[in-house]
């Protein structure tokens, strides 16, 4: 089932939207820290545009990609959560950020499981992936409480310090 933009998903607490221009401040600033370590950055506010953009963009090609989460309560942007495909991967992918000040709070528990139920409900997807950095300690706990275990048989070449966690319905 394919999707020109991203639906708009909610929860008790949170809305799972498309990117809106405004979001852009806070995604620059996460991937241009050190933060962003274990995801690529930190990257130049040029960089990050790309990234930005590509992540938008990617409803129109392949059906699915990134929202960003807001809280109900405030409005407030407190990251993101995505969907992938990419040449790169070794199988579709279930990521997510957040922004700083947003960790502990549930936030992105509720926002992967939202976007599980997405990818296993509507667009029919067997399975996923989460790639995380071996040092990212609070990501493995995060994937691990989403019920997702780790697979060994999956490495990537160029990165071998990248963990794959599989979920499955």
């Amino acid at each position: 089932m394919p999707f020109a933009a991203a639906p708009v998903l909610e929860t008790e607490r949170l809305v799972l939207r498309p990117y809106r221009l405004s979001d852009f401040d806070a995604f620059a600033d996460y991937f241009g820290s050190e933060r962003s370590i274990f995801t690529d950055g930190p990257v130049t506010r040029e960089t990050a545009w790309d990234l930005f953009t590509a992540g938008a963009g990617r409803w129109a090609i392949v059906g699915h990609g990134a929202w960003t989460i807001e809280i109900k309560a405030s409005g407030q942007a407190a990251g993101l959560v995505s969907l992938n495909t990419a040449i790169s991967l070794p199988d579709s992918e279930l990521g997510w950020i957040l922004w700083a000040g947003f960790e502990g709070k549930g936030y992105a528990y509720e926002a992967c499981q939202n976007a599980l139920r997405f990818a296993f409900d509507i667009l029919l997807w067997p399975s996923l992936v989460s790639g995380i950095h071996e040092e990212n300690a609070a990501s493995i706990r995060l994937a691990e409480r989403l019920g997702a275990a780790r697979d060994p048989d999956l490495v990537l070449e160029h990165e071998p310090e990248t963990l794959f966690y599989r979920h499955l319905p």
